[in-house]
């Protein structure tokens, strides 16, 4: 009778274990896919930001340092990798974000640039394109939280601890510090 109770537990426990250990398998793959996710939806945006510079570059020969420059960020994020430096890939695409928001911000100095059809149409879909890769770092942002959460929580911990999976491999995306000061209207009306 005692060795049933102790096979039980023995049983309880594998099982136990065995459903955690899917469970944090399972987690860890939805990051793994969901920084696919965001991986073509930057593939998106790389393709669309040589087009825009072309078609600018015709009217705005003054902005050629920050064409320059969102060309060379462009490459650098290009060849950086979630899977072998998440940190730093993310850290080059805040920097391609804000050369992209100023980029947009110069268009406003070219009237004619703005109302040409094509730059139009290309603008909407970097805007589309944006707000794709947005969704997509809100969906890698909530996998990487229940991976976390189930690798910090006893006793997924140990199981993670035995299968080498750790959460703090992951960063979370998060805006730039400069997008996290206040925005002075005054800016905009000079």
């Amino acid at each position: 009778m005692s060795a049933n109770i102790v096979l039980g537990v023995i049983s309880v426990l594998a099982a136990l274990f065995y459903v955690l250990y899917v469970k944090i398998i399972k987690c860890r793959n939805k990051v793994q896919e969901s920084m696919a996710d965001v991986d073509v939806q930057l593939k998106k945006r790389y393709d669309l930001i040589p087009n825009m510079l072309q078609m600018a570059a015709k009217f705005m020969e003054h902005e050629k340092s920050l064409m320059t420059e969102l060309t060379e960020l462009r490459t650098r994020a290009m060849q950086s990798s979630f899977a072998t430096a998440p940190k730093e890939k993310m850290e080059l695409e805040n920097l391609l974000n804000q050369k992209l928001q100023e980029f947009k911000v110069s268009l406003e100095n070219y009237p004619d640039l703005k109302s040409n059809q094509t730059m139009i149409t290309a603008m909407q879909s970097m805007n589309e394109v944006e707000e794709h890769i947005a969704a997509a770092r809100r969906f890698y942002n909530s996998n990487v939280n229940e991976l976390k959460n189930i690798t910090e929580i006893f006793p997924g911990s140990m199981i993670a601890s035995i299968l080498g999976i750790s959460y703090n491999q992951l960063p979370f995306f998060e805006i730039a510090e400069t997008e996290r000061q206040p925005i002075n209207a005054k800016d905009y009306f000079k």
